[in-house]
């Protein structure tokens, strides 16, 4: 039997907020060789990898995600081009070294001060890491959104909190900014398609999946204010 998550999220263009606005400013901060090696951590479907090689297109990306089907996304649309390696493998696997990290909302599941003290092994000199991480923009938190944020991302902090826990894994922050709703809406816009096509016929599995991810988006588009990705360039000290 399926896992009606992957049924929902199996045509999904990208697997959270990003677009390539926000990619081309970090890589104009990251200021990447044209010949980068770069490791894309948890690519889901491999959304950014255009916008990577676009910014070093003699460079190589190494897309790695534990979900077969992402990965089977990925080679379909680049399995012909050498610059593109995708394999089924932890974030943490991959030997390097690389010019650069990237991981669009994926680091939460190491937690981003152990995941950065690794990823300071897979760094070539001078390699930066680029990551984006779920953050209270407020102190003004309603109560839907605390309910439902503190039950994935425990624990959920402030753009403070993520400053100190690049600071506690020994990094300079090179730049940060908010993600805008744009990148939201690259996200949650063909989410809302793809659970409008779904949802006729669906069984009981599927429509709590298809009910809980509606809920996310209207969480968000509620309490924008009050909650967002901020978007992180760091490099060792």
């Amino acid at each position: 039997m399926s896992d009606p998550f992957f049924t929902l999220h199996a045509e999904m263009p990208r697997e959270g907020p990003g677009d390539r606005e926000s990619l081309d400013w970090a890589m104009g901060v990251a200021n990447l060789p044209r010949d980068a090696a770069i490791l894309d951590a948890g690519c889901g479907p491999g959304a950014d990898i255009e916008g990577l090689l676009a910014h070093a297109p003699r460079g190589h990306v190494t897309a790695v995600d534990l979900h077969p089907g992402f990965i089977a996304q990925v080679k379909a649309r680049w399995g012909d081009d050498p610059r593109v390696t995708a394999e089924v493998a932890d974030m943490r696997a991959p030997e390097g070294p690389f010019d650069l990290v990237w991981s669009a909302g994926a680091l939460y599941f190491l937690g981003i001060t152990q995941a950065l003290e690794h990823f300071r092994t897979r760094l070539a000199p001078g390699g930066v890491v680029a990551f984006s991480e779920l953050v209270w923009l407020s102190e003004v938190r309603p109560r839907a959104a605390v309910a439902a944020l503190s039950q994935e991302y425990l624990p959920m902090g402030n753009i403070a909190t993520l400053e100190a826990r690049i600071a506690a894994a020994d990094y300079d922050l090179c730049g940060l900014r908010v993600l805008t709703d744009a990148a939201w809406e690259a996200y949650y816009t063909p989410l809302d398609a793809r659970i409008a096509r779904l949802r006729p016929g669906a069984d009981a599995a599927l429509a709590e999946v298809l009910d809980a991810a509606e809920a996310e988006a209207a969480l968000w588009r509620a309490h924008r204010d009050a909650f967002g990705y901020a978007l992180a360039v760091v490099r060792p000290r």
